[in-house]
């Protein structure tokens, strides 16, 4: 693919060189695009083999300033806890008739929580909600008792990892908009919790190789 002449020019200024997470950020936000409040993404090469259970990486993490992504949430909870859920800011609550819509494909949700005692239902889409990351898991907080939490948690920019086949974790951390002070902080506030959660069968440099890119914009290395 061809590269336009905005990222020609990013590339000319960047110049192979590597960058500390606050020159990468600072990068950003002095050559961003006018018309585009571009997503800032981190991309996270790990020293893991996803394959083995005892090197999995995946969690979440609340940033200090959300992501600037609006989040849809569909909530799968009955009486009381489905009030609970609207009320925290659901966009969906169901039980056995949200499972037959997204069963017909209506997918278009960011996160997916359920209470415990729905999971049987929830157990009946697995094989749609799991290859798309949509899958309610305990450990990631989306199997919940307190659903107003939960809802309140994903609204307000809780981010999801997890490491791909080849050990990489990537996400959205922030807007352009932002301002550097706000978008270092979340990138920080990640790559922290990423660490944190190296995993027991991990040998060797757990990091490898951390890169900053925004939407449109070209990509770069960060020097830790």
């Amino acid at each position: 693919m061809k590269k336009g002449k905005f990222l020609i020019d990013a590339y000319k200024k960047i110049n192979n060189k590597s960058f500390n997470i606050d020159e990468a950020v600072k990068f950003f936000v002095e050559n961003k695009r006018d018309k585009i409040d571009e997503t800032i993404e981190i991309s996270m090469n790990l020293g893991v083999d996803p394959r083995h259970a005892d090197q999995m990486v995946r969690g979440v993490v609340s940033l200090p300033h959300g992501t600037g992504k609006k989040m849809r949430v569909a909530v799968f909870a009955r009486d009381q806890k489905a009030e609970e859920a609207k009320l925290a800011g659901a966009d969906i609550v169901g039980a056995e008739d949200l499972a037959e819509d997204m069963q017909k494909g209506n997918l278009n949700y960011d996160r997916i929580i359920a209470t415990p005692d729905l999971m049987g239902v929830v157990g009946r889409i697995g094989k749609i909600l799991g290859p798309k990351g949509l899958m309610p898991n305990p450990k990631l907080g989306t199997v919940t008792a307190d659903v107003k939490v939960a809802v309140e948690a994903a609204k307000s920019g809780q981010v999801q990892y997890r490491a791909e086949k080849t050990g990489i974790v990537h996400a959205g951390i922030g807007k352009v908009s932002f301002g550097s002070d706000k978008i270092s902080e979340n990138v920080k506030c990640f790559i922290e919790t990423v660490q944190k959660a190296r995993p027991s069968g991990a040998k060797g440099t757990f990091i490898k190789k951390v890169s900053l890119s925004s939407t449109m914009g070209a990509g770069l290395i960060i020097n830790m």
